[in-house]
């Protein structure tokens, strides 16, 4: 039998795949990057060769038979004779792989059936299509967000390519050529010393051996590692592999296989003798049967086999060497239940108990690892044993099921244990009250320093007794605050006030006699429990005796305005106003004392402790204006309209007339309440009494709304004759005159001052308005650079620039006037939220990042990101930086107005109502559309709510 020798094996130089076939799927080149392509060879000519010509087969036909011949079939697509019928090409569902009817004629029947068909299929697709589409699309969100494209993973490198200079530019080096550097750049040779082994196992390559053997002919042996028997006439022919026992041809370089299991031995020797008893030189191990315990060992809590023996072979030594030691038979039985011997576990712990018996770890331990039944036994003999443990009653009691049991055995336990009060606890826990009392009276004569045991008994008794146990608690335990503390409420609940401030004094010089520690932060928490146990007066008496322990008298109302606040927190009302009682009646003058008071009554006190603090303040410290408007507020919006304007008479009479604040507060009121002859004569006394620029210009306002234009245009030039620096009234006048259409009036009184108040912004804006109304689109422009060269940096004009440009439809100018803007004023809010919106759809995400980094902090670009986000239907997150930017700036209008926009559409009543009432609380004053709405004289008399919804109306939603 000839035999063929591998090529590779002959010649090393040639590969070992060469004259293979190729495997399947294999395209040539494709791991160096390479592609495919179709060339017309590989794809024949354009004509099918299988179509047949129309006029019939090829040769002579007879004649008739063109007239006469069946029509021609349709040419089949597939190049087979037939069709392909076989079972493995079947299906049950859909039958075979190929058309069993290719070969008949395809008329208009066959046509309609799969127009017919196509349409059903189309009509089944639409009624998935939603739903389909939806989940692609979410398929493919998530495949972007998980594998993002190279591009955007350097998109915010890109943009720092701006702030690159032109000397960083050039200094970046050239691209050098590295084609073929390995080449190129040859490396030194590197020489490394061949092994012993592989000089050994090649010892023999390439040679033959012709010797011819008797039993099996001619034996070559080859290098790879066979060996080839060629017999004619021997019983052994075939290739023969070294390793098995017919036809081994065993060299020197062979492994031994007797070394090897002498070598096993020695190791097993070593570890036998590691494992052997140090103290008596005794192995504690069976070396015989050593493997096979081993493989009876099923560790349960997934440890190693060698471990867990290693570790019961330790712990018999141990046991064995110290008989008495308990944790060594604790750790065994652990030991053997982990391993999932559960009786050996037993055996051990019992025989532990057994050598052991006033061990309270080993009988606590038997009794887990028996059962309930056998448990009762067992703690039976451990009580005996060790009748003086605590956790061995109490196991013993927890034993039991039946609650009369369970009463004798603590009943037991005390009787051996009474000076144990975990016990006297647990009997008291089983007893009724009349019981338990009983108990206690014992309890307390047995443990007498056990405070608990002693407001246990004080609690179960009458009052008259829980004050007599309470003095005896207070002789047996002198250091302990918690005794004096339930005295105190004691007093409280009996109605005795006078005594709990006495009770709590008496208690820290009696603690201060014993010297006891008091620690300000434990007493502090104390009132904090007396205010949740319903004891006021105990709160307050802890709080006036405690607040003043450790303090520099330089540091007391910064501590105890932080104490308010920390209590506040914690929901404890009543300390606060306790905290701030003892800080008003040490600090009387302070104002900031007064305001914190203030504002606590505002947000968690009731209408009347509101009013009683404020009428407080203002006695106290009438000079303050600001509480006696506030008081007057309070009434006018509970409808107490006399007594408002009697607080506003009394504070006048208090600061003689003087101040313009109390004279506009009692206009507004009458303005309210449709007095508007009391209101313009209160405005005539103001003028003579409190004048200033202020009034006259609410005069002007007060006529303008009212319709009499003359007047408030009289009103507003003597004002300009008597302050003439004040700019608000150039305004009113402006707005005055364009509602008069006097546009050359209305410009005149713009410029009248800009040039008298110098810097005034919103003069340039309305002068600005005024001629892009008036159609001077080109003067408006050249008034709007004027603007910027005089005030420079200024992020309203620039704003405004371009929402003009913006206005007269020119957005390529727009655009230059942005990025201007940006240049100069870098750090504006206002402009980067206005150039977020001024970018294509995909260019906002980019251009919020960058007004984010630039001032991430500005309400005007959390609005413009929340906005983005909504637009992009991200309804959590909208909501959260919408909930930011009104949190951050509660005075923006715009704010509160972008947020209702957004729940009226994506939330509920409850948030939609929650946005109105924070507005409504925050009175905003500030927002372009706000001002715009709040502003109008149509809208002078609405309230803040109305202003709301006006500019939430103008809001559109972002798309």
């Amino acid at each position: 039998m000839a035999t063929t020798i591998p090529g590779s094996l002959v010649n090393k130089t040639k590969k070992f795949f060469m004259g293979m076939p190729a495997p399947t799927g294999y395209v040539p080149g494709v791991g160096r990057g390479a592609t495919g392509f179709t060339t017309r060879s590989d794809i024949g000519p354009a004509r099918d060769p299988t179509e047949l010509p129309e006029a019939g087969p090829v040769g002579p036909s007879p004649q008739g038979s063109s007239s006469g011949a069946p029509p021609a079939k349709r040419a089949r697509d597939d190049d087979g004779d037939g069709e392909d019928l076989n079972e493995a090409n079947y299906d049950e569902f859909s039958g075979y792989s190929g058309s069993l009817f290719s070969k008949d004629p395809y008329d208009q029947e066959d046509e309609d059936a799969d127009r017919i068909y196509n349409e059903v299929d189309d009509r089944l697709d639409e009624r998935h299509k939603d739903r389909r589409e939806k989940k692609y699309k979410e398929l493919v969100e998530k495949f972007h967000k998980e594998r993002p494209k190279i591009q955007q993973g350097f998109s915010d490198l890109k943009r720092q390519l701006a702030e690159v200079t032109e000397d960083e530019w050039q200094a970046i080096p050239e691209v050098g050529d590295m084609r073929n550097k390995a080449k190129r750049n040859a490396r030194a040779e590197k020489f490394t010393p061949v092994p012993d082994s592989i000089i050994a196992m090649n010892m023999n390559y390439g040679q033959m051996n012709t010797s011819i053997d008797a039993n099996s002919g001619l034996t070559t042996p080859f290098s790879s590692g066979f060996m080839s028997t060629l017999g004619g006439g021997g019983n052994k022919s075939g290739i023969m592999t070294p390793g098995w026992e017919t036809g081994i041809q065993t060299s020197s370089t062979d492994l031994d296989l007797v070394k090897i299991g002498q070598a096993r031995n020695k190791i097993m020797d070593m570890q036998l003798t590691q494992v052997s008893d140090s103290v008596t030189g005794q192995t504690v191990v069976d070396p015989k049967g050593y493997l096979t315990d081993l493989q009876s060992i099923i560790p349960q809590m997934g440890g190693d086999l060698q471990d867990i023996k290693k570790a019961r072979m330790l712990l018999k030594s141990v046991r064995e060497t110290n008989p008495r030691h308990p944790p060594a038979w604790v750790a065994s039985a652990v030991l053997e239940e982990q391993a999932g011997k559960l009786q050996t576990a037993r055996n051990l712990i019992m025989e532990g108990c057994e050598k052991i018996k006033n061990s309270e770890e080993l009988w606590l331990h038997a009794i887990r690892l028996h059962p309930a039944d056998v448990g009762k036994s067992i703690v039976a003999n451990a009580v005996r044993s060790c009748p003086q443990s605590v956790r061995l009653w109490c196991k013993a009691s927890d034993l039991e099921q039946d609650i009369k049991d369970k009463k004798k055995v603590l009943r037991k336990a005390l009787e051996q244990i009474p000076s144990s009060v975990k016990l006297w606890k647990a009997a008291v826990e089983l007893e009724d009250p009349e019981d338990a009392r009983i108990l206690l009276t014992r309890a307390v004569e047995c443990c007498s320093s056990s405070t608990e045991m002693w407001l246990a008994l004080a609690r179960l008794e009458t009052y008259e007794n829980a004050r007599k146990v309470l003095n005896k608690a207070r002789v047996h335990i002198p250091t302990d605050r918690h005794i004096w503390l339930s005295a105190a409420r004691l007093e409280e609940t009996r109605g005795q006030k006078d005594m709990v401030d006495k009770i709590v004094s008496k208690a820290l010089n009696s603690l201060r006699t014993n010297q006891v520690e008091i620690n300000r932060d434990q007493w502090l928490k104390d009132a904090i429990d007396a205010e949740n146990a319903k004891c006021p007066l105990t709160c307050q008496a802890i709080i006036r005796n405690v607040i003043s322990l450790g303090i520099e008298d330089e540091d007391k109302r910064t501590t105890w305005l932080s104490d308010a606040e920390n209590f506040e927190k914690e929901n404890a009302f009543t300390c606060v106003r306790a905290v701030f009682a003892v800080a008003l009646k040490e600090f009387p003058r302070k104002k900031s004392v007064w305001d914190a008071a203030i504002s606590f009554e505002r947000e968690h006190g009731t209408l009347e402790d509101h009013e009683a603090i404020l009428l407080k303040a203002c006695e106290t410290v009438p000079e303050v204006e600001n509480y006696w408007l506030m008081l007057a507020k309070l009434r006018f919006v509970n409808k107490r309209i006399d007594e408002a304007r009697e607080t506003l008479k009394d504070a006048q009479q208090k600061h003689d007339h003087q101040t313009e604040k109390m004279w506009l507060a009692a206009t507004k009121i009458e303005i309210e309440t449709d007095q508007f002859e009391r209101a313009r004569a209160l405005f005539a006394e103001a003028r003579e009494k409190a004048p200033s620029a202020r009034v006259w210009m609410k005069n002007a306002c007060f006529e303008w709304c009212l319709g009499n234009l003359e007047e408030a245009k009289r009103l507003c030039e003597e004002c300009i004759k008597r302050y003439d620096t004040f700019y608000k009234i150039y305004l009113v006048l402006g707005q005055v005159l364009e509602k008069m259409n006097d546009i050359q009036g209305a410009r005149q009184a713009y410029t009248s001052g800009i040039r008298k108040c110098h810097g005034i912004i919103p003069l340039w804006i309305f002068l600005v308005r005024l001629e892009e109304s008036a159609g001077q689109v080109v003067k408006a422009r050249v008034d709007l650079e004027k603007a910027r060269l005089r005030n420079p940096k200024n992020e309203d004009l620039w704003l405004e620039s371009v929402r003009f440009e913006q206005r007269v439809n020119c957005p390529e100018m727009a655009r230059e006037r942005m990025s201007r803007a940006l240049q100069e004023c870098e750090g504006s809010g206002k402009l980067w939220a206005e150039a977020i919106w001024m970018e294509g759809p995909h260019g906002r995400r980019a251009k919020s990042i960058d007004a984010l980094k630039r001032c991430e902090h500005n309400p005007h670009v959390l609005i413009a990101a929340a906005r983005l986000f909504w637009s992009e239907r991200k309804i959590k997150k909208a909501r959260d930086w919408f909930q930011k930017a009104v949190n951050l700036d509660p005075d923006n209008g715009d704010a509160f107005a972008n947020f209702l926009a957004f729940e009226q559409i994506h939330g509920k009543e409850d948030d939609r109502k929650a946005v109105i009432k924070k507005c409504v609380t925050s009175e905003p004053r500030y927002g372009d559309l706000w001002q715009t709405a709040a502003k109008d004289p149509a809208n002078w008399r609405k309230s803040t709510e109305e202003i709301l919804l006006l500019t939430t109306n103008k809001i559109k939603v972002p798309t």
